[in-house]
């Protein structure tokens, strides 16, 4: 069974950082996309950040050049380093892969992590 688990959530002042990790884990083949989504009460879940294997980064307008995104992919894992918190950043953050199964090599499956909290709050 594929998973991916996050860690890094918590409770940090405005202007402060925080990172976030994702590992994946299970039988798998390949990663082929790795990103973050995130989503704030009331509120749709949004693209925060993606990168695809070997490809440039993605980031939504709202994070650029505050949030970076970046992959190990021997360890199968994804970071995100999130620095100039703003109150707006807070809401769940998920962790989201394209996966390629070591039991089903025709096709790359999406996956979700559980989701890992972040609360930017004076």
């Amino acid at each position: 069974q594929v998973q991916l688990v996050e860690s890094g959530g918590g409770l940090v002042q405005p202007g402060g950082s925080l990172g976030l990790s994702c590992a994946a884990s299970g039988s798998i083949l390949s990663i082929d996309a790795m990103g973050w989504y995130r989503q704030a009460p009331g509120k749709q879940r949004e693209l925060v950040a993606t990168v695809a294997s070997g490809g440039a980064a993605n980031y939504a307008d709202s994070v650029k050049g505050r949030f970076t995104i970046s992959t190990d992919n021997a360890k199968k894992m994804v970071f995100l380093q999130m620095s100039s918190l703003k109150l707006e950043d807070t809401a769940v953050y998920y962790c989201h892969a394209e996966i390629t199964n070591m039991h089903d090599v025709t096709r790359s499956i999406p996956y979700w992590g559980q989701g890992t909290q972040v609360t930017v709050s004076s």
